[in-house]
């Protein structure tokens, strides 16, 4: 194995690096060829279940496109399975959950997460990655409480959010319990990952964003603080991420976290301007990697630009690589950054 590459890492924490580092939100899976040969045979959570197949997956982009980091190959349902949730990854439609939460008596039910019993594969698939094949930093990660209440209330994905609202302004008793439930879920979750060798851990908030800045500080940041709090201990760096979330980016700042990522809908510099003093990862829109080549690079030089004007800044997509993206052009795209950046 070559020499392991630790300049995420040192970007993550607020240290200089010698270039911009790059990894990218859904970089395994979704494009390749090898994962969609793959998934002609097993679902996702099928893989999940499988470490040496798991690690192949997360493995996969990291040789493909020399990014600096793996992210591993799973789903923020991942684990709601052990505390009772009966969810299903549907394709073309997302989690899909059976037994929707309508009531404070449902979320009494939930259980609690033993990772070691419960997901041991998504352990021994980390296990196995940080031990014996990744030279580059792994990124473990969870979904934040909003953001998986929202299926477990909707039943599924949704455009507008309405029963998870209705029910976090009309019952604070149950939200609040099922806050607590989701939080005690994710901080025992993440521990695992970390102690199995996560070397960094993201929180995805995706849907958060649907929520004005005044519900945020009630309904949301109380248990967000609470999570970053406990997993301070950690010692690894802590990413926090949503989509459409640019009005929460200061109450983020707050939070006790390392980096803030970004959406395309606010740069790196408008961040800046907001006095947002944590690193900061984003934040190339994914459809720009359908367009021409020159398009492409004009953009990721601005976003390198404005990171460079001050510490710490890692590159990234601003969600998701999108299945029509092709292969060559995240490799492309990873050379120019790296070659560009270079101090």
């Amino acid at each position: 194995m070559t020499k392991f590459n630790d300049t995420i890492l040192k970007a993550f924490r607020g240290e200089e690096t010698d270039y911009t580092p790059v990894w990218y939100m859904r970089q395994a899976g979704r494009s390749q060829k090898e994962y969609r040969e793959l998934k002609k045979k097993y679902s996702l959570f099928e893989i999940t279940h499988q470490p040496e197949l798991c690690a192949y997956v997360t493995r996969l982009p990291v040789e493909m496109y020399n990014v600096d980091a793996a992210v591993l190959y799973k789903d923020i349902m991942s684990p709601l399975p052990a505390i009772g949730v009966d969810v299903d990854i549907k394709s073309g439609i997302g989690p899909v959950i059976d037994n929707p939460i309508v009531s404070l008596r449902d979320i009494e039910k939930l259980g609690t997460i033993d990772p070691e019993s419960d997901v041991p594969y998504v352990l021994d698939t980390i296990r196995l990655l940080t031990k014996e094949q990744l030279n580059v930093p792994l990124i473990g990660f969870s979904g934040a409480p909003f953001t998986i209440a929202s299926y477990m209330i909707e039943g599924g994905p949704s455009k507008n959010y309405h029963k998870t609202k209705a029910l976090m302004y009309s019952d604070r008793e149950a939200w609040f319990a099922l806050m607590d439930k989701l939080a005690d879920m994710t901080i025992t979750y993440v521990k695992a990952q970390v102690n199995a060798g996560a070397q960094a851990i993201q929180i995805f908030d995706s849907w958060v964003g649907t929520l004005n800045v005044t519900d945020y500080r009630t309904y949301i940041k109380p248990v967000m603080n609470r999570i970053f709090s406990e997993l301070r201990d950690t010692n690894v760096p802590l990413i926090i991420f949503g989509v459409g979330a640019s009005h929460l980016i200061t109450e983020w700042n707050d939070l006790p976290v390392d980096v803030i990522g970004l959406d395309w809908r606010m740069s790196v510099k408008e961040a800046r301007e907001l006095d947002v003093t944590r690193a900061l990862q984003g934040n190339l829109d994914p459809a720009f990697l359908l367009a021409d080549w020159e398009v492409v690079e004009e953009k990721a030089k601005q976003i390198i630009d404005e990171g460079k004007a001050h510490p710490s800044h890692i590159f990234n997509l601003g969600h998701g690589v999108t299945p029509e993206i092709s292969p060559d052009r995240l490799k492309k795209l990873t050379t120019f950054i790296h070659e560009y950046s270079k101090r």
